[in-house]
């Protein structure tokens, strides 16, 4: 009714909640690609983004680890991975792909007994849901684990005034949530809704499955860490995360019985309504929603709000992990639009306006990406559409070479699949029309054949070093022990030297812990892989995209045993050195560091050329160009970026030209620790989103921190700011000269360039011009009057091989697209040639056998030939010029091999066949023969070529 709240006035109300009366900070959303977990690949609950604090893992100086209680409400998708609602969705009235989870945090603040007052308050008094409506699930224990009942947790519930018959106890299942395998964990308590009400009691109802009454909010209490033994250990911090779903919230409030029916979609599924044929939405389901329409307009309403989403978070319909995904939702989309909803092309795009509308207020990038959302929606429904079209062409084809009563190829179906997108039910479906059956069981073979190999590349991708990963109680043990956090502010003392050399300073240290297999001890033995905790370093550690620093330590008074050091990783502020013990190795040891400087000074070198490289593809690309990741190595430098087309050759060229110019200035690179709060106010500031420590390092081109930090210094949008934790050049003439030496489109909108520097730039741009010096000796060559078949097949294949080396060797990108195009020219004009020089023997050839053999109906004959295709032209020609002659020739060649090749008159089909003719003639000679019944070619061995002449005589006589 008219007295019903809006869920953008419920989701406000909750955060006003916890904010206003319970003093929680209120943070935005993430966004829903997730940031530094390789192993999701969505966000898809509102604790993502704090993980590192539940693991011990963030950084003591971060902006995250200084909350204490934190609400928002967080955009999730579930598709794809552990959770994957996808298939579920548009079959049922309550699955979604993209959902809102309202929450609430404590991180080592409050625990059970506020949390579930807040809740209760909330509810009850804000939300105004009748309490006999509301019930109470709590952990009832588990003897196999050794956990009792969690009292504590129903004690609260009792005396908030909640009925002792509305409190009721689970088992691990229902109440209990781990994280993953391993962990934090704990019991949870949740509240559940009775939809009908009237002052019957549900009790058995709860968590039985049953649609009218169901969970709305799940309370988590982090006390446990689950160890990869199996066994819990109690977390040395107790944490609580709470999620409520505003989908359901907002059915409960506007007294609905599906999320579809609120006003979080009704104004997309009338939309959807006015812009397609289809009747209007009635929210039926099964069998009583004849022809799919009801379930294609939840299907639309649901993928259309997770495209943007998505696509505004930098997620764009790809080929790969949640690109793949999203791929596979707006195709799902689209079919659901054409097939059911009969819509026009376009139609799913044109609701991205009514989405924004409903979402926008809350999530202000949707309303500022509107258009590139359409656009992007645009581009891939019609590249969709495209394939449906030749998916459908290559069925027809497929059944029409088919046997009759035979399985549809599996091969043919997963490769219109893999390579065309072409969804599996559809195949399934177009082949059901015309009787015919694919073969489930190999089909499903090779689908888990496909999983399998993903899932073993995934699970080598993931980082799973025992020794430089702190787990939580390590961690803890080492706060509790005061153990410092390691000072590694030596990783930034260097100098350049009189002469422009870099100097590094000296940097001596004591071990205070070392860790191994997951434990922290204070001694090591000879031979042992460790990680070893010192109180300072001027090692860097694998952050910001930059990799580590390698090297080695010495222990003082043993100056001659190398610890070398292979890697270097930060855990929770703490710096790991992963070493290799070649003697015993002590808590409290000093040690001597050293790292490897020219490996430091490449990486400083990159990471300098990224900033440049940041700022000139902003200049020429425009204003709207974002960085959406980078890997800095000692070798080269990888950098993605928003690009809304393809990077021209040209524009690749004048970006090399800004960061050259910028070279050539010899700027000084200015880098300061300031405040986060300051830093943000920086107009034209760089930053990627990722957590920063507070205070945070500026690092500015040519002008002094102090200076972009000013009231509205514009300095920054002039130049290179970017907040960055890793190490530069002291003056960006050190990088010499720059070179991309790739650049391609990773998915639609998102680029990747590589790059090289220095040296390594020089020699790129020195093979680019002696390669082009190649391409154009075989241009001169290829316009001088060439005569000869063979020079201009050994042209050819120097165009092959420099088509080949121009692909694969690093060089300008820009030049590597000129020369590329110029050898697919001249590949062209070099077949061409050839076939003309062919041609032009052949009719030769043709011109002394007609002459020989006047109109007779068989020509057959050994002839001179340089290969199988001219003496196939010769033959061509013979039969173009009398039509009712058949012919076939023999060629012996210097190898000893014999070519055959044979033309049958089309007057002396169907008893005469060129392909019977060309296997008797060369299996007299030990050979192979195939073809048509009008052509047919083969090759045989010298030694019976007179009996297969003969052959040749006979077999063309009993034909004719």
């Amino acid at each position: 009714g008219a007295a019903c709240p809006s869920a953008g006035q419920i989701r406000a109300a909750f955060l006003r909640f916890f904010e206003e009366r319970h003093g929680h900070r209120r943070l935005p959303s993430a966004p829903v690609r997730p940031r530094g977990d390789p192993r999701l690949l969505f966000v898809n609950a509102g604790m993502n983004q704090f993980k590192p604090i539940f693991l011990g893992t963030v950084h003591p100086r971060s902006e995250l680890a200084q909350h204490r209680r934190v609400v928002n409400s967080q955009k999730c998708v579930r598709a794809g991975g552990k959770h994957n609602d996808l298939e579920d969705v548009g079959r049922d009235t309550y699955h979604h792909t993209f959902f809102e989870m309202l929450g609430n945090w404590s991180f080592g603040d409050y625990f059970k007994e506020e949390a579930c007052s807040m809740a209760w308050e909330l509810l009850t008094e804000v939300y105004e849901i009748p309490r006999d409506r509301l019930y109470i699930t709590y952990f009832g224990g588990e003897p196999s684990l050794g956990l009792s009942a969690d009292e504590e947790c129903r004690d609260v519930w009792l005396r908030l005034g909640v009925p002792a018959s509305h409190v009721l106890p689970f088992h691990l299942k229902d109440n209990f949530w781990e994280m993953g395998d391993t962990g934090p964990c704990g019991p949870c308590t949740e509240i559940h809704y009775d939809h009908v009400g009237g002052g019957r009691n549900a009790a058995a109802l709860v968590n039985q499955g049953s649609p009218d009454v169901v969970e709305i909010w799940n309370l988590v209490f982090m006390q446990y860490s689950r160890e990869a033994e199996g066994n819990l250990l109690p977390l040395p911090q107790h944490h609580v995360d709470t999620g409520m779903g505003l989908e359901r919230l907002v059915t409960v409030l506007q007294n609905k019985r599906s999320n579809y029916d609120t006003d979080l979609f009704t104004p997309i599924l009338d939309a959807i309504h006015k812009g397609c044929r289809a009747p209007r939405y009635q929210g039926l389901v099964g069998d009583a929603d004849v022809g799919r329409v009801n379930m294609a307009y939840r299907v639309v309403a649901d993928h259309v709000r997770t495209l943007c989403v998505c696509i505004t978070d930098g997620i764009y319909p790809g080929f790969s992990g949640a690109e793949l995904v999203l791929r596979r939702i707006l195709r799902r989309a689209v079919r659901f639009c054409s097939e059911v909803l009969q819509a026009p092309p376009g139609f799913l795009a044109s609701l991205v306006p009514t989405v924004v509308e409903v979402l926008g207020d809350a999530y202000p990038e949707l309303t500022r990406n509107a258009n590139q959302i359409k656009d992007v929606i645009n581009e891939n429904e019609a590249m969709f559409l495209s394939s449906l079209e030749r998916g459908r062409r290559i069925i027809e084809r497929t059944v029409q070479q088919m046997e009759p009563s035979t399985h549809f190829p599996v091969e043919v179906a997963w490769s219109l699949c893999g390579s065309l997108g072409f969804p599996l039910d559809l195949i399934d479906l177009m082949l059901e029309e015309k009787g015919i059956s694919l073969d489930s069981a190999a089909l499903n073979e090779l689908v888990l054949e496909n999983a399998k190999r993903k899932a073993g590349g995934l699970e080598a991708g993931q980082p799973g070093n025992t020794n430089t990963q702190l787990d939580v109680h390590s961690l803890a043990q080492l706060r509790s022990s005061e153990v410092p956090a390691t000072d590694d502010s030596p990783k930034y003392s260097y100098t350049l030297g009189p002469h422009g050399q870099y100097e590094f300073s000296p940097c001596q240290a004591t071990v205070l812990m070392l860790y191994r297999d997951q434990s922290l001890q204070k001694e090591v033995g000879a031979g042992q892989r460790c990680g070893v905790i010192l109180d300072r370093t001027n090692f860097y550690a694998e952050q910001g995209g930059q990799d580590s620093d390698q090297g080695y330590m010495i222990r003082l008074g043993l100056q001659d045993v190398l610890f070398p050091v292979e890697s270097v990783h930060l855990c929770g502020g703490y710096v790991i050195h992963e070493v290799t013990a070649v003697e015993t190795l002590r808590a409290g040891d000093q040690v001597q560091l050293f790292v490897d400087e020219a490996q430091r000074l490449a990486c400083m070198t990159n990471h300098t050329a990224t900033h440049l490289l940041n700022f000139a593809l902003r200049h020429v690309l425009g204003d709207s160009t974002e960085q959406r990741g980078s890997h800095v190595t000692a070798e080269r430098l990888r950098f993605d970026f928003d690009a809304k087309g393809h990077v021209t050759d040209e524009q690749l060229q004048q970006v090399e030209q800004v960061v050259q110019d910028l070279i050539k200035k010899n700027e000084v690179v200015h880098m300061a620790e300031v405040p986060l709060t300051l830093a943000r106010r920086v107009q034209g500031l760089r930053a990627v989103d990722e957590g920063y420590p507070d205070p945070v390092r500026i690092v500015s081109l040519g002008v002094p921190v102090e200076n972009v930090l000013t009231c509205d210094s514009k300095a920054a949008m002039q130049t290179s700011v970017e907040l960055c934790c890793g190490t530069h050049l002291l003056q960006t003439g050190s990088v010499e000269d720059l070179a991309i030496i790739s650049e391609r489109q990773l998915v639609k909108g998102i680029s990747r360039v590589i790059a090289v520097t220095g040296g390594r730039a020089k020699e790129a741009r020195e093979v680019g011009q002696c390669l082009a010096m190649e391409v154009d000796s075989v241009s001169l060559r290829m316009k001088q009057r060439i005569t000869s078949i063979s020079e201009m097949q050994n042209l050819s294949k120097e165009v092959g091989q420099l088509t080949r080396m121009v692909a694969s060797t690093a060089m300008p990108q820009w030049q590597r697209r000129e020369l590329q195009a110029i050898l697919k020219a001249l590949q062209r004009t070099a077949n061409t040639a050839v076939k003309k020089l062919e041609l032009q023997q052949a009719e030769k050839k043709a011109q002394i056998l007609l002459a020989k053999y006047c109109n007779q109906p068989v020509i057959i004959d050994t002839v001179p030939a340089d290969s199988l295709s001219i003496l196939m032209k010769v033959v061509n020609q013979l039969c173009d010029k009398s039509p009712g002659t058949s012919v076939l020739l023999l060629s012996p060649q210097a190898s000893g091999e014999v070519l055959c090749a044979c033309q049958v008159s089309k007057n002396c089909l169907p008893a005469f066949s060129a392909a019977d003719w060309a296997v008797a003639v060369c299996t007299q000679m030990e050979g192979k023969a195939g073809g048509s019944p009008i052509v047919a070619r083969g090759s045989g061995n010298a030694k019976g070529m007179q009996e297969a002449l003969t052959t040749a005589l006979e077999f063309a006589q009993s034909k004719l």
